[in-house]
């Protein structure tokens, strides 16, 4: 084999792990320097052409995302998140209320915010009512990671491999939500039944001592004119309005403000995330250039046409090598050529997501709610999030596999 071409597959097996794991040792490097370092060798030592890279970006999927991001950072500083916290917090009156509330705001705002977002912006909250309640706070950490990962299945903007499977297929959002829907719906009631199980001493009958508050405040002209833009966003995507610029123009229309200084909103922007997808799209596109992507094909087709739990097990051992996204972009050339590319979609996205809870390090949620939880002196280490996490991604793909089959 010519030696130039196992160099290219050293170089794009070396950024796709370093991607899976998020660093490498000895260096200061994350997911997003990682794959443009890729992107850029790749490049410069010929394997993809500077115009073929180019090319290779999906920028519905780049354009997504900065809306996306634009629209969660007006929520954040108009105190949406805090506010619905606080109501969580007023109406739970026992731990397994307390519970239920928490993954179903978990569930149903990653299904629109991204789950991402709500790991960040909920973790600190759902630690300070925990700790404030004087209750055990893994359990409910847990349930928090847990929903956002499963109710982002139901929509297309729930996460980011999710936009790449809506983009990439041409599924409608409708049709999307119809399908998928149901299985985030019957996950987050068995990410309630998992942890009052695993957690028992937690959840035994007990009413709250105390009438805790959360301290902080909304800022309600903000926070009318962004659920005014979601509103709007959302009912565009369910009208058939192309995702991407119904995303847009909710963005722009935050965007036209006397309030909010712009540099505020663009500093809160997650650039690092728009880098890394950039520069992960020239990397997959260097295998088809390279002509490992016939390779790969030959290897997946097999494996991928074989209906939904046999797409599904090749797509949950593939998230937990080289993590959920770039599993889909492995996908994205073979699904079109499979008997029924419509519901290998969706079995893809379904398992790529659902995937994410396996383990601590299966998702970038779970790590961002691991890390905050740190900073504050609480440890959710992989053992411990093993005890309800492995149980709820098994159940919960199973419920997958078994919808999707019917």
């Amino acid at each position: 084999m010519d030696w130039m071409k196992l160099l290219a597959a050293a170089i794009i097996a070396g950024t796709l792990v370093g991607v899976a794991v998020g660093r490498y040792p000895w260096l200061r490097m994350n997911r997003a320097t990682i794959a443009l370092v890729g992107a850029a060798l790749l490049i410069a030592l010929g394997f993809i052409p500077l115009e073929a890279a180019y090319r290779a970006v999906d920028w519905n999927t780049i354009l997504l995302l900065l809306a996306m991001m634009i629209l969660n950072v007006n929520l954040r500083v108009a105190g949406f998140f805090h506010l619905v916290t606080s109501k969580v917090v007023h109406h739970a009156r026992t731990p397994r209320r307390l519970l239920a509330f928490i993954v179903l705001v978990g569930g149903v705002l990653s299904a629109v915010f991204l789950n991402d977002t709500i790991a960040l912006m909920m973790t600190p909250l759902v630690l300070d009512v925990a700790l404030a309640l004087r209750r055990n706070p893994l359990p409910y950490l847990v349930a928090l990671v847990t929903a956002a990962n499963v109710g982002s299945v139901a929509t297309i903007m729930g996460n980011p491999q999710n936009m790449l499977v809506g983009l990439s297929s041409g599924i409608s959002f409708t049709q999307f939500f119809l399908a998928l829907a149901p299985v985030a719906v019957l996950g987050l009631g068995v990410i309630w039944a998992v942890i009052v199980v695993v957690y028992r001493a937690e959840f035994r009958p007990a009413v709250f001592a105390t009438n805790y508050t959360l301290p902080g405040r909304s800022y309600r002209p903000l926070l009318r004119k962004s659920m005014l833009a979601t509103g709007l966003m959302v009912a565009a995507m369910f009208a058939g309005v192309p995702i991407p610029l119904a995303a847009l123009l909710a963005a722009s229309l935050l965007l036209i403000t006397r309030r909010l200084k712009p540099e505020r909103v663009f500093r809160e922007i997650d650039w690092g995330l728009l880098v890394f997808f950039a520069a992960l799209f020239v990397v997959t596109g260097a295998i088809e250039t390279t002509g490992w992507g016939d390779k790969l094909f030959a290897v997946l087709r097999p494996w991928a046409d074989g209906g939904p739990a046999r797409l599904t097990a090749v797509a949950v051992v593939l998230s937990n090598i080289v993590s959920n996204v770039p599993a889909v972009m492995l996908f994205r050339p073979v699904v079109p050529t499979l008997t029924d590319p419509h519901s290998a979609w969706l079995t893809l996205a379904m398992a790529t997501t659902l995937a994410g809870n396996l383990t601590l390090l299966g998702s970038v949620a779970n790590l961002i709610v691991a890390e905050i939880a740190r900073h504050r002196g609480v440890r959710l280490s992989f053992v411990e999030y093993l005890k309800a996490g492995t149980p709820i991604a098994g159940l919960t793909l199973l419920l997958g596999i078994g919808w999707l089959a019917l």
